[in-house]
């Protein structure tokens, strides 16, 4: 039995459509038939090569829903045509200090789905179990994907910035537009900085419930007392510290950002901080997947076929989208 694919056999080339054998599951893996995969910034870095171990070749993708159609030896908590969700945290030890200590997410084992685990551009893919989370009914498969990376690594940035009532978020994307939503509902004031003169963003995150959006050279109405930043440009640090009131918090949301330029002492006096997000945890996706509903958050979405799956990526390459691009299968 064969699937069509899109894979990467040489970083920083388009991928290529390929028919493959249907992967089979191991000992507590199970194999889903993707109904949808979303296309995530940390995609582009990985077939642009700015991530540099990938397995090769690679299918890429880590924003997969789809539903089980056969489970490996040992799998007690899934069953075939469960619908399910597979994200960015593919694999840990379980065993080291991390791991015991709920911080799995720093696992030196960890391994990654779309990275070094084959991920959801295909029509069938295979997942540990114990790393797939079930989906809300009230999403359909193509709104439901980007909540697996965009939504879940946005709530666990959200989280590392700390008790805080004015947000700014920086690079309105995918994880921006959700983010943003969560922060409305638990009653904080989100200020949006976009690329400058991108009306149709600033035009978006104020649909969204913003107070303010301009620029990110621009400075917002009122002082921050937290800044999160989604795009992966390193001279945003400096000019989002110069935002933040005393005792404030930029959490940099992104798996590869560029490098950050020095600064003077003076931004992160008065007991500033910056610090990163780290992938995922599985806590991350239970208690998003708990609020998500509540919210309600909703995903904008530009679909593309699985054979458009390098036009996504030109597109995400661009900043062509308002919201997340999903692949349906």
């Amino acid at each position: 039995m064969y699937m069509n694919a899109m894979v990467m056999e040489k970083p920083g080339q388009p991928l290529v459509h390929r028919s493959l054998p249907v992967p089979q599951p191991g000992p507590g893996e199970v194999l889903i038939r993707v109904k949808a995969c979303g296309v995530c910034r940390t995609d582009l870095h990985i077939v642009d090569n700015e991530l540099d171990q990938p397995k090769l070749p690679l299918i890429p993708g880590h924003e997969i829903v789809g539903v089980v159609a056969k489970t490996g030896e040992a799998v007690t908590e899934l069953a075939t045509g469960d619908r399910v969700g597979v994200g960015w945290l593919g694999h840990t030890c379980q065993n080291c200090d991390f791991c015991s200590q709920n911080h799995e997410n720093l696992c030196a084992a960890a391994r990654f789905t779309g990275y070094q685990i084959d991920g959801g551009y295909a029509e069938y893919s295979v997942a540990e179990a114990r790393y797939c989370f079930p989906i809300p009914d009230c999403y359909s498969d193509t709104e439901a994907a980007p909540l697996l990376c965009a939504g879940l690594i946005g709530f666990r940035t959200l989280r590392l910035a700390g008790p805080c009532e004015t947000v700014g978020i920086y690079g309105f994307g995918a994880a921006a537009h959700i983010v943003a939503q969560i922060a409305r509902y638990e009653g904080k004031r989100v200020y949006a900085f976009t690329r400058p003169g991108d009306r149709i963003a600033q035009d978006f995150a104020m649909s969204l419930g913003a107070e303010w959006a301009g620029d990110s050279s621009q400075t917002p109405p009122v002082e921050l007392d937290s800044a999160l930043i989604f795009a992966p440009a390193g001279e945003l640090v400096p000019v989002a510290l110069s935002r933040l009131r005393k005792g404030g918090t930029v959490v940099c949301g992104g798996i590869h950002m560029s490098d950050i330029p020095s600064f003077s002492y003076d931004l992160l006096w008065h007991e500033r901080s910056v610090c990163s997000v780290a992938n995922l945890t599985r806590r991350d996706g239970r208690d998003f997947f708990q609020i998500a509903p509540r919210v309600p958050v909703r995903t904008s979405v530009t679909p593309y076929s699985l054979q458009e799956a390098n036009a996504a990526l030109a597109d995400l390459r661009a900043g062509n989208l308002s919201g997340a691009a999903v692949l349906n299968i």
